[in-house]
C-alpha cells in the first residue's frame, strides 16, 4: 500500500479528472517516462512521473519539466493557457509545459455526477444547486460590504473621492490651466 503524501494525493485526484477523460490521456501519454515537479509556496514540491496510459504516478527521477506557481496563477489559469504560462516560472520541456497547461486549463470535475454516485442523482443535483447558491450568496455578500466601506469612506469620513468628484476637479484643474496660459499671453502682448 502507497504512502499518504501530497504527490498521491495529487495523483489520484488528476487521475480521477483522466480517468472521465480519453482524449486527455491520449495528449498525456505522448510524454510518458517524463517527470514533472509542482512547486506552489509554501507547500512542499509535489513530483509525479508520466507513465504509459497518460496516468500519473506519485515520485520520479529527475524532473523534466518544474512549474513554480507564483500566487496570481490559478486566477491566470481561469483566463488563458498564455497568461497562466507567464504566471508561472517554467524550466525544462516547453512543450510538455504547453500541454500541461492545456490539460490544466480544460480539465474540470464535475463535481454534481461525483456526488451523484453518493447520493443519488436528485440529491446530488440538490446539494450542488445549493453549494452554487452559497458562493453566489457569498459573492453578492463581498460586493455589498465593499460597496459599503466604499460609500462610508467616501460620504462620512472624506477618505476616499468619487470617480465623478475626481473627474470634474481634473476638468477644474485643466480650465484654470488654460486660463493661465491665456493670462501670460495677454501679458506677454502688453509688455
Amino acid at each position: 500500500m502507497e504512502k499518504a503524501t501530497p504527490a498521491v494525493a495529487f495523483c489520484f485526484f488528476v487521475n480521477r479528472l483522466l480517468d472521465a477523460e480519453p482524449w486527455a490521456r491520449e495528449r498525456l501519454a505522448r510524454f510518458a517516462g517524463e517527470a514533472v515537479e509542482l512547486a506552489l509556496a509554501p507547500l512542499p514540491p509535489v513530483r509525479v512521473t508520466i507513465v504509459e496510459g497518460g496516468h500519473l504516478q506519485a515520485g520520479g527521477d529527475a524532473p523534466s519539466l518544474t512549474l513554480r506557481l507564483g500566487p496570481g496563477a490559478l486566477f491566470a489559469l481561469a483566463r488563458s493557457e498564455e497568461e497562466f504560462l507567464r504566471a508561472v516560472e517554467v524550466s525544462g520541456n516547453a512543450r510538455l509545459a504547453q500541454e500541461v497547461a492545456s490539460l490544466a486549463r480544460h480539465l474540470r470535475l464535475d463535481v454534481e455526477e461525483e456526488l451523484s454516485r453518493l447520493v443519488g442523482d436528485v440529491a446530488a443535483h440538490r446539494l450542488a444547486g445549493a453549494a452554487r447558491d452559497f458562493a453566489a450568496w457569498q459573492v453578492d455578500a463581498a460586493k455589498r460590504v465593499a460597496t459599503a466601506a466604499a460609500d462610508f469612506l467616501a460620504e462620512e469620513t472624506r477618505l476616499l473621492v468619487r470617480r465623478e468628484e475626481q473627474a470634474g476637479h481634473a476638468r477644474a484643474v485643466t480650465e484654470l490651466h488654460d486660463a493661465l496660459a491665456r493670462l501670460e499671453k495677454r501679458i506677454e502682448r502688453l509688455g
